[in-house]
């Protein structure tokens, strides 16, 4: 599943290819300088991820370039004042024609409209053009989950690669913290040691930088103490929890690496990453009885919604509780 930027967009196959700078911008000195400060802000005041801002930007860019070649100049305060419906939807229709899919739209549609709400704030511009276009439509992802028997298949097998001791129990300890507490890969390496679990939960810092407290199970909490004991590496309390061979802290690349192996081992399908483990978190939770609402905050979700997709998954156990419990089903079998 790709990555959830800060307020609900995702990466998608248009934000490949980056480079390391940010794009210039095609306006006006004054309005270049409204876009920065934007983006300052919401560095510091809405500690929006380096990641996010940059796609935020290249988004403002690609609109600004838009606009230069829309009106054969580039643009300033005053012409974004003055942009009206039919001209969002000239760069909506551009966009469709460059191949540019419905879920970057979105993305660059949600930039827009947080920097006209900025420069609204800040007596810079007012435009109501903006809050009449509609976002596209979105296809319903539903979250590949691992079944019961191979998510316990994973974190069995994880500890068996031919490496050193400490790096098989650090694996181990990783995809069980990931499986056992739901969490996303950024925030279990966003872990510091200081935070490791001494009791039955860990505070968990997600996105927008909320926290939230998740219990941890005991298989959970031995499997992160063998690990620790066994790290070569001296401790302190701001040392990462899960570090490299090297002692810095653990990428991201190198878990999903170990899962690629583990599929190849299992004979899983490419839908197994590590973040299917949070999924099969949630799935597995919902299956054996938990309710949503208590799903929603384990796994740090604003919107009930966004938890809603797991009953999607869930549909053949449904499906099974129907055939075995009403009354007219029993009926037709007999």
């Amino acid at each position: 599943m790709r990555p959830t930027l800060a307020g609900g967009s995702q990466l998608t196959q248009d934000d490949k290819r980056r480079p390391t700078e940010p794009p210039p911008l095609s306006a006006e000195p004054a309005l270049r300088a409204a876009v920065d400060e934007w983006v300052g802000w919401l560095a510091h005041e809405r500690r929006y991820s380096a990641h996010t801002l940059d796609g935020y930007r290249r988004d403002i860019a690609a609109f600004l370039r838009f606009l230069t070649a829309y009106n054969g100049y580039p643009p300033g305060l005053a012409e974004l004042a003055a942009i009206k419906l039919m001209d969002l939807r000239a760069w909506l229709a551009q966009r469709q024609v460059d191949g540019l899919s419905r879920a970057s739209t979105a993305r660059a549609l949600a930039a827009l409209r947080g920097l006209y709400r900025r420069l609204e704030r800040r007596g810079l511009v007012h435009n109501g053009a903006i809050g009449v276009v509609r976002t596209p439509r979105l296809p319903r992802n539903i979250p590949k989950a691992l079944a019961e028997d191979e998510a316990r298949d994973v974190v069995e097998a994880v500890g068996d690669a031919k490496t050193a001791p400490w790096v098989a129990k650090r694996d181990t300890a990783m995809f069980v913290l990931l499986y056992g507490c739901g969490l996303r890969i950024g925030e279990a390496l966003a872990l510091d040691r200081q935070q490791a679990p001494r009791g039955d939960a860990i505070t968990v810092t997600g996105k927008g930088n909320k926290q939230r407290l998740v219990p941890v199970l005991p298989a959970v909490a031995t499997a992160i103490a063998e690990y620790l004991a066994a790290c070569p590496h001296p401790p302190t309390p701001e040392s990462p929890l899960f570090v490299g061979v090297r002692g810095g802290r653990l990428q991201a690349g190198v878990v999903q690496r170990r899962m690629r192996e583990l599929r190849r081992e299992l004979g899983l399908a490419e839908s197994a990453t590590p973040h299917a483990l949070r999924h099969s978190f949630a799935t597995h939770l919902l299956a054996n009885g938990g309710d949503l609402r208590t799903i929603q905050e384990l796994l740090g979700h604003t919107s009930l919604s966004t938890t809603q997709r797991y009953t999607a998954v869930d549909s053949g156990r449904l499906a099974a509780v129907y055939r075995d419990a009403h009354p007219r089903a029993r009926l037709r079998d007999d």
